[in-house]
């Protein structure tokens, strides 16, 4: 374990105003804390999350995590921020080997970029601690009984964001030996241990969310940052002895069996290549090469589970998966819906989005001669437009 992020979401957010803590509520149909997630569980430098709960939302949170790779099980929070974090980072010591570095972010503010986390991590090469921040542009004054009193100069004044980044070892300490329990943040206890914190620059789009308000802020920020893409899969297998053949997960009576490394599923191998296709991600023998022998005969639904992980890793959602199956026979309607079905279930979607189509080539080619069995899918996804940048 090189970097891990220790993700603090154990509040109970009552400022927000919603039926659930805020980290739960949800932003473009998914809970606030899931987007936070995601983009530290997309970025290549992050080996291992950590993330501090509230005791009573264990639930909430599983649903929240569901599908994200890299996360440690939750650790409940204590009774201040402070506490909490103290929580999270024994959680991380206890990992054989412990983290080099650890990135300690709100799990309010879910528009974190990987470009500011690099930014965090490249500090930690020279110092023992980074703070993202902005400068002050603003006018400053004190407030005196509701007037305005003096200015505040601005020079040299910064606003405060996370992920604040730190030597694991150093800050562990710091937290460790604290006496106050109700540091403001987590460069505050590590500048009272001595500890020099580099400066590096923010994100306006790195933004806590707080109030009510902040909830719409975020929709509009999320549905201006989102873009559609499109990827397209085809596979073909031949004909074999057997007695069946496996279809979009579907074992399906047959005269024949289709030959291949795996089950030899032409239907879901297309649909992987797919979604891989749609996030440029390679294609299904990158991720599952036919020379390793573990994946010899191995269920391919676990091939598109593992594209699905990635897509949701990366903030993505299927918007629709549109499968052509093509032979003469078996004849594919009798188990259409069971297909769908199974496919909706593979990749955790409603079954409106999903398609199952079949055609012939009217006797023509190796599928008219039943030689084989082809088939070819179209998955349509939206993601962050910001993750490939």
């Amino acid at each position: 374990m090189t970097a891990a992020a220790l993700i603090v979401a154990a509040g109970r957010g009552t400022r927000a105003g919603g039926p659930l803590p805020k980290q739960y509520c949800p932003i473009g149909g998914r809970p606030l804390l899931y987007h936070t997630l995601a983009r530290f569980a997309a970025h290549p430098a992050i080996s291992h999350i950590q993330v501090v709960i509230h005791g009573d939302d264990r639930a909430l949170y599983e649903e929240a995590a569901s599908g994200l790779p890299r996360l440690l099980p939750p650790v409940p929070g204590g009774a201040t921020r402070q506490a909490s974090v103290l929580a999270g980072l024994e959680a991380l010591a206890a990992q054989s080997p412990a983290p080099r570095q650890v990135l300690i972010h709100d799990g309010a503010r879910p528009f974190i970029s990987a470009g500011l986390i690099s930014r965090v991590l490249d500090a930690l090469e020279e110092a023992p601690g980074a703070l993202p921040a902005l400068a002050v542009t603003d006018t400053l004054r004190r407030g005196e009984n509701g007037f305005c009193g003096e200015t505040v100069p601005r020079e040299g004044l910064w606003r405060a964001q996370t992920p604040q980044g730190f030597r694991f070892p150093d800050i562990l300490a710091a937290h460790r030996a604290a006496a106050v329990n109700d540091m403001s943040d987590d460069v505050a206890l590590a500048s009272a241990a001595g500890l020099k914190v580099r400066l590096v620059e923010g994100s306006e789009t790195n933004f806590k969310v707080t109030q009510a308000e902040d909830f719409a802020r975020a929709e509009t920020y999320l549905a201006a940052h989102m873009e559609t893409r499109t990827g397209s899969g085809y596979d073909v297998h031949r004909s074999s002895e057997g007695s069946e053949v496996m279809l979009c997960g579907i074992a399906v009576p047959h005269s024949q069996s289709l030959a291949g490394h795996s089950d030899a599923d032409v239907g879901l191998h297309a649909a992987t290549d797919a979604l891989l296709g749609a996030l440029s991600d390679g294609d299904i023998g990158s991720h599952f090469p036919p020379s390793d022998p573990q994946w010899k005969g191995a269920a391919s639904h676990l091939f598109l589970t593992h594209a699905a992980e990635r897509m949701r890793a990366r903030g993505g959602a299927l918007l629709h998966l549109d499968v052509t199956l093509i032979c003469e026979r078996p004849k594919i309607g009798p188990h259409r819906e069971a297909m769908r079905a199974r496919l909706a279930e593979i990749l955790d979607v409603p079954l409106h989005r999903i398609s199952v189509k079949a055609t012939t080539t009217e006797g023509l080619g190796f599928t008219g001669r039943q030689e084989g069995i082809a088939a070819q899918a179209t998955a349509t996804i939206r993601l962050p437009a910001d993750e490939f940048s």
